[in-house]
């Protein structure tokens, strides 16, 4: 799952980043309204969620949700701001935000809102993804294997890894480029690594194998890689 943070007071966008960091999100973290628009219209990334800070720099969080509606875009949207007047939420509401959290507020209730808000979204994730043998448990972020006899055995993976994984299961029998992982998967400020996408595929697959989980993941070649799954 991926968030767009838009934020621009330092210490906070660091604490939201931290806290949805924990929590397995794959956040980009922006500082002024013009920036993320163009993190928005880049076709190679998709969001889950959005967090705009009412007051930017550049274009306003108010603005930035106008966009998005006006190019149709139903990316589910929280709106963060220190205005707590009714008119002020009516405005937010009406400019396409899906939610309004006034500052200062605890991250333990930003965190449910972006729950509710996936749970409200057409994209809504359920608290599993199984396919074949492998369970992503959403709740736990843990991921369950099972062998022909029933037996299940967790496996630990890192956050990254789980991501990868993900992203996998969420396309089974897909040949997923190199490019395409790196873009979904890698923050868009990271320094680009040319190998960061087979060093972590040779560590998920390395703990796959262990839990009796061998070969499921392909290498095709100079092309990418892909999930094979039979029903």
């Amino acid at each position: 799952m991926r968030i767009l943070l838009v934020e621009d007071e330092p210490d906070l966008g660091a604490a939201i980043k931290r806290t949805l960091t924990q929590q397995k999100y794959l956040v980009d973290w922006v500082l002024d309204g013009n920036d993320a628009w163009a993190y928005l219209e880049n076709k190679w990334t998709q969001y889950t969620l959005a967090i705009f800070d009412w007051m930017l720099p550049g274009i306003s969080g108010l603005e930035l949700c106008k966009m998005l509606r006006s190019h149709k875009s139903p990316l589910p949207v929280l709106m963060l701001t220190a205005k707590d007047r009714m008119e002020d939420k009516v405005a937010g509401l009406d400019a396409g935000a899906d939610d309004y959290l006034v500052k200062p507020f605890g991250m333990a209730e930003l965190l449910a809102r972006l729950r509710a808000l996936q749970r409200r979204s057409p994209q809504f994730q359920p608290q599993e993804l199984t396919v074949g043998n492998l369970t992503l448990d959403y709740g736990n972020n843990i991921v369950v294997s099972q062998n022909t006899a029933g037996n299940k055995q967790e496996i630990s993976l890192t956050n990254k890894e789980f991501q990868l994984l993900e992203y996998f299961m969420k396309h089974p029998n897909q040949i997923m480029t190199t490019e395409q992982i790196r873009n979904q998967l890698w923050v868009v400020s990271a320094e680009p690594i040319s190998n960061v996408v087979a060093a972590q595929m040779r560590l998920l697959r390395r703990k796959l194998t262990n839990s009796g989980c061998e070969n499921i993941i392909e290498t095709l070649h100079g092309t990418g890689y892909r999930l094979n799954f039979t029903p």
